[in-house]
């Protein structure tokens, strides 16, 4: 299955191919400021799958991850390993943006005290076991 998404003023666009490897809602504190939200909620796919169209800037928000963005816009759109294995991709960002659903919620013990998850998914305090 094919999926295409962008940024708020349309100057990036992406093409995913497949299924994403999962679908997470990451409450962890530097998604939190990397999204200027109280979550990230994003579909990870091999690099391999997504094509991305337009010019991007990135910020490396760890020595494994830089946070990938628009520099016309600001619209925040994907994470990226460094390594090269993965990114994870906004679920806002999909132009069908209920293309995917999330399976679980990381990080839940760092989320704000008034974020209330009641959606009977998985809760794990860091990353999953």
């Amino acid at each position: 299955m094919i999926r295409e998404g962008g940024c708020l003023c349309g100057a990036v666009r992406f093409t995913t191919e497949g299924e994403p490897v999962n679908v997470r809602i990451c409450h962890c504190r530097r998604c939190q400021k990397a999204m200027g939200a109280p979550f990230f909620a994003r579909a990870l796919f091999d690099p391999k799958a997504v094509a991305i169209q337009g010019e991007v800037a990135s910020y490396s928000s760890s020595d494994t991850l830089d946070r990938v963005f628009c520099p016309a816009c600001g619209t925040r759109l994907f994470s990226r390993r460094t390594n090269g294995t993965a990114i994870g991709i906004a679920l806002a960002a999909f132009d069908d943006r209920n293309a995917f659903v999330p399976t679980e919620h990381i990080w839940v013990s760092e989320k704000p005290a008034w974020v209330t998850v009641q959606d009977g998914l998985p809760q794990y305090p860091e990353g999953p076991t």
